[in-house]
């Protein structure tokens, strides 16, 4: 069997070793937040909204934006954002742009919101269900008169 302090020993070896995944995660995050503060940067005002930098390997940029039309345009734009880019140290060497259209994940449609029912349409109402004949679509229209709101 193993002794207490074995086994301290061996959660140690264990911690130290996700410490020191954990430190190289954080240092490339860093970078990559610092990369995307250029881009960002070089990239026009009205095509940054919805735009995301994701990386930059071989020279090659790649770039996600939320719409196809922004793509478009950053596509007839690119030259310049890699201008832009060339005087930072990390993007010397880019020479092509890649942009992949992403939508936005989780859109909520809106649920319509109902107009109330007005007292004009309401009177309307009661009266078709006077006209009307059979009475389970009388009861219904007179129920449907009755939502009329203030």
């Amino acid at each position: 069997m193993t002794s207490k302090n074995d086994q301290k020993m061996i959660f140690n070896k264990q911690a130290s070793g996700v410490n020191n995944t954990l430190r190289e995660l954080m240092s490339k995050a860093e970078l990559h937040l610092q990369a995307e503060h250029q881009v960002m940067a070089a990239i026009p005002d009205d095509l940054a909204g919805g735009t995301r930098f994701v990386s930059c390997r071989d020279g090659e940029l790649v770039l996600s934006t939320d719409n196809a039309s922004k793509a478009t345009r950053l596509r007839f734009r690119q030259h310049e954002i890699m201008s832009a880019l060339r005087e930072n140290e990390l993007f010397r060497y880019v020479w092509k742009v890649k942009i992949k259209v992403i939508p936005p994940r989780f859109n909520t449609p809106n649920r319509p919101e109902k107009a109330p029912l007005s007292k004009e349409n309401a009177r309307l109402l009661k009266e078709e269900a006077g006209h009307t004949k059979d009475k389970a679509l009388r009861e219904v229209l007179e129920k449907l008169a009755s939502h009329v709101r203030d």
